[in-house]
């Protein structure tokens, strides 16, 4: 039961943001609900992967590609751009707390001196911060990959 109530509130709280991110890219009024449920279906399926051991890096990738395949449907369906929907809804996954630890460690370097611990702090929160912004480019760029090509894949 924990894990249900946890899932439902990272899915309520990764909402509010991409509903938020709406507004900012002016979304209509009407596609804020979907933004918004974009947002909680990528950030939920990224937070049971990795409830179940999955690295951030490959559960970004599948929550960025779940949200771009939906996306691309209701784009479809509702006549508007997958834009609309995916962009605010893919950035409640992006990686903030790590890159603001490597730039910390970064400063830190810079400030106190070079030591091997700041380094392998400011490598690996570096690392995972470009990694999963990658995974979520991708993600987002696949589907429309995918539906929109002017060749068949094989």
């Amino acid at each position: 039961m924990s894990l249900m109530f946890a899932l439902l509130h990272d899915m309520f709280f990764a909402a509010i943001p991409a509903i938020g991110f709406g507004l900012v890219f002016n979304v209509p009024v009407k596609a804020l609900k979907y933004c918004a449920i974009l947002g909680a279906l990528g950030h939920g399926s990224r937070f049971l992967l990795m409830h179940y051991g999955v690295s951030i890096e490959w559960a970004s990738l599948f929550g960025a590609t779940l949200v771009g395949m939906i996306g691309v449907y209701w784009s479809q369906r509702l006549l508007a751009h997958p834009k609309v929907f995916t962009v605010a809804a893919i950035i409640p996954m992006v990686p903030g707390v790590f890159a603001f630890k490597a730039m910390i460690a970064l400063v830190e370097m810079n400030s106190l001196g070079f030591s091997d611990a700041l380094l392998a702090t400011l490598i690996n929160n570096g690392s995972k911060a470009l990694f999963v912004i990658a995974a979520l480019a991708i993600g987002l760029a696949m589907p429309g990959l995918l539906f929109y090509r002017r060749k068949p894949v094989v």
